[in-house]
């Protein structure tokens, strides 16, 4: 989600996604996101690219009594297989409600929805609690990645949370690859996709496809 200000011009979303969770528009943002990225999809689809999309989800909105039905409302009138839609959950948002939490995401994946843990390894979930999860992938953070292909110790930890999530059959994604030394590290420690600057900065659902054909 990206915001062009007709005055103010770019405005990051670190700036105003916590300015929507404290007012409670947090919610229906998410919703549109949603809705915007599985029309998005669907075009891709049609296009001959098949391609699924992920969308991040506050804490709040995942405890919002309404949210699940809402967002299960969206694939099905999308058209568009469930798994083509992942979202993805920070571990402080699983852990703030454990039991609820637990239940809500029990009912997006039976639907067939993908989950995913977001930003793994900076919160402080148990991994009791994470192989109860019926997620199918795990984020590494970016923390870990960005010297990944220099310093030893994020290493250590990368190819950690790789075999962890490897054992519980998740897939494994890195985010912020920014450099090549750093892709190539991934591969040698296993690592199954990667997210970052290397391959792309952030661009319209439009330019998506420009940009797959070249």
């Amino acid at each position: 989600c990206r915001w062009t200000h007709p005055r103010h011009g770019p405005v990051s979303p670190d700036e105003f996604i916590p300015v929507a969770e404290q007012t409670g528009l947090i919610t229906p943002l998410t919703l549109h996101v949603v809705s915007d990225a599985l029309s998005r999809c669907r075009r891709w689809q049609r296009a001959g690219h098949d391609l699924g999309v992920s969308v991040n989800v506050s804490a709040r909105s995942l405890l919002d009594s309404g949210f699940v039905d809402d967002v299960l409302d969206l694939v099905r009138s999308s058209g568009l297989r469930p798994d083509l839609l992942t979202l993805e959950i920070t571990e402080s948002s699983i852990m703030s409600d454990t039991h609820r939490t637990l239940s809500l995401l029990q009912r997006l994946a039976a639907f067939g929805v993908r989950l995913s843990v977001d930003d793994f390894g900076t919160g402080y979930s148990s991994l009791a609690y994470l192989q109860q999860l019926p997620v199918h992938e795990l984020k590494v953070d970016k923390a870990f990645v960005y010297d990944v292909g220099s310093d030893g110790s994020s290493r250590t930890i990368v190819r950690s949370v790789v075999d962890l999530g490897h054992s519980l059959g998740l897939l494994v994604v890195a985010e912020g690859v920014e450099d090549e030394a750093a892709w190539h590290q991934l591969q040698r420690l296993g690592c199954d996709r990667a997210q970052g600057y290397l391959l792309s900065r952030p661009m319209s659902g439009d330019d998506v496809v420009r940009w797959l054909q070249r």
